[in-house]
Order: structure tokens, then C-alpha cells, then sequence
């Protein structure tokens, strides 16, 4: 029965964003909602501009839509269904706010650092209440033993400093064709598993449900891309995979199973500080991804490549979470 859901669980997801994709994509068109490519970018970006941006209201939709009416279909929405809903969907709207003002209002750089981080801790304060008001433990488990730490109040510190950390993570990582869309597949499929593992099936449901809506999306976001996910999907996603991994109790292993992110981040982080310390910068550019394709790889070969290092990530994580 629930191997059923499952399945059923990412086609509805899939097949929702492929029916909405022919449908929105000419709207947004219309409404000329086209991505700016920034001029220090990579120059084989500049041939992007235009391409119609903000798909991600189609991978949240398609999200909500299905997780609501698969869980239905299962057991019915727990509440931990409803926060990571409400966090997707938070962030979501946080991202659609920022590229609204990119498009509509041409401002390139969409709201500034410090709104975005606002928005962000605002929305993670309310996931926080919402974990306590369920009685959820306040607890970190170390990897690779037995033991946890309660923190206390000092754990809504860490759920703020996760949620932001990752929805950033995943934001510099969507820079590329199809790369945030194949790599946040794997992620949350892992979480699926692992969530499977601890028998929290509803949290397996929402996965899936991100698997397929995220799949779907990637029919029309591989390259070359013909809509982008913008920051409506990136921060949403971003949010949603740090939220889950508090939900199964495996915050740490979103280190191993989203490295993809991590690194991309990490990439940033060392450049910065390389460049402010030494004058110098370590990567031709940052994030990771365009520092291979200005050494001369494919746009293509790059994605593949980060998909496969994310699978294997991936891999390592269930086998850390399951057997270990």
C-alpha cells in the first residue's frame, strides 16, 4: 500500500509540473518575466537573458498540491507535513518577492541582504515555534554514535542559522542548467529513505513529492534551459531540505547528503576571504560551477558531474543514517 503512495506520490508530482510548464511558461513570457544575466558572469551566459524565470511557483505547487493529497490518500497530513509546507512555502514566497523585483521592477539585485536575511530568520523563527509547540525534542545527535545534545533555547540559534545556511547554499548552487533541480532529486530522495527507515512516512510523502515536482521541472530546466526556478525555487527547496533534516533527526548528515551545496558554498566562503586576505582568488570564479566551465568544460559535462558527485553524497549519507 504505501510503496503505492510512493509511487503515485512522485508521478503526481512529475506529471503536475509537466502539465503546468507548457501553460505558465508562455505566460510568463507575456508578462516578460525574463532572467537578467549579470555582465561578470560567464560570457556564454549572456545568450540566457530572457529566458522566463520564476518557474519555481510551478515546483511549489505541484509540492503542496501533491504532498496534501498523497498524505490524504495514506494516513492524512501531520502536523510535521503542515511545517514543511509552511517553510517551503515561506521561503517560496521570500524568493518570488526577490524575483518579482528583479523582472517587474528591474532591480537586478532583487531585495537587498539585509531583507532577504530577515525574511529568512522570520521564517525560521516560525518553523522553530511550531517544532516546540509539537513537543519535538531540542536534541542534536552526534554522528556516528549514540549520543545527543539537548540545547535548549540555544537550539532555535541552530534552526536559524540551518534553515538560512542551506536556503543560501542551495540559492549560490542554482547557477546552471538543470544543476539545482537533478541535485536536489538526490537529496531528497536520500531524505526519503531515511525518513522511510525511521517509519515517518508522511515525511517520506512530502520527499517524494518534492523528487517528482523537481523531475518535472527539469524537462524544461535542462539545457538549454527553457524556464528557470529563479529564487522562488531555489530558497524554497533550500529551506525545505534543512527543515527535513531536523524532522528525522538527521541535521548533520545534510552536510553529506547536500555536499553539493556545501561545497558550492564553500567555494564562495574561500574565494571571498582568499581575495580580501591575499588580493588573489583561488577558483577562476565562484561558485564551483562556473570555475570549470571558465577552465573549459561543457555547461552539460558540469551538471552531470555534479549530479554524479551528489549521488554518490547522497549513497554515503543512507548508508551513514541506516547502517551506521
Amino acid at each position: 500500500m504505501l510503496e503505492q503512495v510512493i509511487f503515485f506520490t512522485i508521478l503526481m508530482g512529475f506529471l503536475i509540473t509537466v502539465l503546468l510548464s507548457p501553460i505558465f511558461i508562455p505566460f510568463l513570457r507575456r508578462l516578460k518575466f525574463g532572467q537578467s544575466i549579470r555582465e561578470e558572469g560567464p560570457k556564454s551566459h549572456l545568450k540566457k537573458s530572457g529566458t522566463p524565470t520564476m518557474g519555481g511557483i510551478m515546483i511549489l505547487l505541484s509540492i503542496i498540491v501533491t504532498s496534501l493529497v498523497m498524505a490524504g490518500k495514506f494516513a492524512g497530513p501531520t502536523s510535521k507535513t503542515y511545517m514543511l509546507i509552511i517553510v517551503t512555502a515561506g521561503f517560496g514566497l521570500l524568493g518570488f518577492l526577490d524575483d518579482f523585483i528583479k523582472v517587474a521592477m528591474k532591480r537586478n539585485l532583487g531585495l537587498t541582504s539585509k531583507q532577504k536575511l530577515l525574511g529568512q530568520i522570520i521564517i525560521s523563527v516560525i518553523f522553530y515555534l511550531l517544532y516546540r509547540r509539537n513537543e519535538l525534542p531540542s536534541e542534536l545527535g552526534l554522528p556516528f554514535t549514540d549520543y545527543s545534545i539537548d540545547l535548549g533555547w540555544f537550539y532555535l540559534v541552530f534552526v536559524i542559522f540551518w534553515l538560512v545556511g542551506f536556503s543560501n547554499a542551495v540559492n549560490l548552487t542554482d547557477g546552471l542548467d538543470g544543476l539545482v533541480s537533478g541535485t536536489a532529486a538526490i537529496a531528497f530522495g536520500a531524505y526519503a529513505v531515511l525518513a522511510w527507515s525511521q517509519s515517518q512516512f508522511e515525511l517520506s510523502i512530502f520527499s517524494v513529492a518534492v523528487v517528482g515536482a523537481v523531475l518535472g521541472f527539469l524537462v524544461f530546466n535542462a539545457h538549454p534551459a527553457k524556464v528557470f526556478m529563479g529564487d522562488t525555487g531555489s530558497l524554497a527547496l533550500g529551506g525545505a531540505i534543512a527543515a527535513l533534516s531536523i524532522l528525522t533527526g538527521h541535521e548533520f548528515l545534510l552536510l553529506v547528503i547536500g555536499g553539493v551545496f556545501v561545497i558550492e558554498t564553500l567555494s564562495v566562503i574561500l574565494q571571498v576571504i582568499s581575495f580580501k586576505t591575499t588580493g588573489r582568488r583561488i577558483f577562476k570564479m565562484s561558485p564551483l560551477h562556473h570555475h570549470y566551465e571558465l577552465s573549459g568544460w561543457s555547461e552539460w559535462r558540469v551538471v552531470v558531474t555534479f549530479w554524479t558527485v551528489g549521488l554518490l553524497f547522497a549513497i554515503l549519507g543512507i548508508y551513514i543514517g541506516v547502517w551506521i
